[in-house]
């Protein structure tokens, strides 16, 4: 399996590797390969869903988009597709499709294409393996050559020579709700980035069973879900955190919301093993800070914040703890 994704009735939508592409509703398995639709490859290494249900559709030989009845392919000879070879989908607010391929990246807003590529543009490399758009509308492009975020106009290149980025092959990206990016390299572990600082997990530091990380997802609760090469499927809740010291592994803080929805005042506890500097902060779906709880340096121990905020409007808020290099975030949703 390379691919999946879940339509908007609940119907999985699965891409094989040499067997097509499979549609699964939970009892009902259909399967579409080259000899009974319009699938122009049997090898299936992408797939993105539209806002009009329409799925898109990336193969070794082209992209495919299939309406339920309807397929029409899109390739190096029919249209502006730089590469037979789609490896990434992603599609941004304003329908545009975002196609990485082994020739580039392209952009298609129905009827017109756009190529990016090493030589026309920032893209460090022709081999986009991964692509995400974040909640501005930035995409974040995971290339064999770094990562890569392009605004519409400007390019800015992480790679491991001036960033945290642990290796430069970078097979998924998936963007969590405070708008922190989960890159997934082969050969480095897990990169956390938040805009500013760099976080890398992998065997040595970490739960992560592989370093080889070929694909992410965050579910509602902000789980982590980390597909690895050899060492299986690990979720990371960000409920404990670990870090190296004196050659041991300790806990570093886990917290707990109670109330949780509330109405006006939860309490949050959390704990420390050690003397650390913890910050616990709130943030709305925007990304902004509409609350500082702690900030400052904390003994070994348990303790216990209480956060009053019945003048704030309903809805969802996120409250996310530091302490030292461990980091976790937890939802609450305000009710009135």
């Amino acid at each position: 399996v390379e691919a999946i994704a879940i339509d908007e009735l609940g119907n999985k939508w699965i891409g094989t590797w040499g067997g097509g592409l499979a549609e699964f509703d939970g009892s009902n398995w259909t399967v579409y390969n080259t000899t009974n639709s319009g699938l122009p490859h049997n090898y299936v290494s992408a797939i993105a869903i539209d806002d009009l249900g329409n799925k898109w559709i990336g193969t070794w030989g082209g992209l495919a988009e299939f309406d339920g009845t309807n397929w029409t392919v899109y390739n190096e000879w029919n249209s502006g597709l730089p590469s037979n070879d789609v490896r990434a989908i992603a599609i941004d607010g304003s329908g545009n499709k975002w196609i990485g391929t082994w020739g580039g990246l392209a952009e298609f807003d129905g009827t017109n294409w756009t190529v990016y590529n090493e030589w026309n543009s920032g893209l460090p490399s022709n081999g986009v393996r991964a692509i995400a758009i974040d909640g501005l509308g930035n995409k974040w492009i995971g290339t064999y050559g770094g990562l890569a975020k392009f605004d519409g106009i400007n390019w800015t290149v992480y790679d491991t020579t001036n960033s945290g980025l642990p290796d430069n092959d970078v097979y998924a990206i998936a963007i969590d709700e405070l708008g922190n990016k989960w890159i997934g390299t082969y050969g480095g572990g897990l990169a956390e980035f938040d805009g500013t600082n760099w976080t890398v997990y992998d065997t040595t530091n970490s739960g992560l069973p592989d370093n080889n990380v070929l694909a992410i997802a965050i579910d509602d609760l902000g789980n982590k879900w980390i597909g690895t090469y050899e060492g299986g499927l690990a979720v990371y809740s960000g409920g404990t955190g670990i870090e190296e010291e004196n050659d041991e592994k300790v806990e570093i803080g886990t917290m707990k919301v109670y109330s949780n929805p509330f109405t006006g005042i939860t309490r949050i506890r959390y704990g420390v093993p050690k003397d650390v500097d913890v910050n616990i902060s709130v943030y709305n779906l925007l990304g902004q800070k509409v609350a500082t709880l702690v900030n400052g340096n904390r003994k070994a121990g348990y303790y216990t914040v209480t956060w009053d905020r019945s003048k704030l409007s309903a809805g969802i808020y996120f409250i996310k703890l530091k302490a030292g290099s461990f980091k976790q975030t937890e939802k609450i949703i305000l009710m009135k």
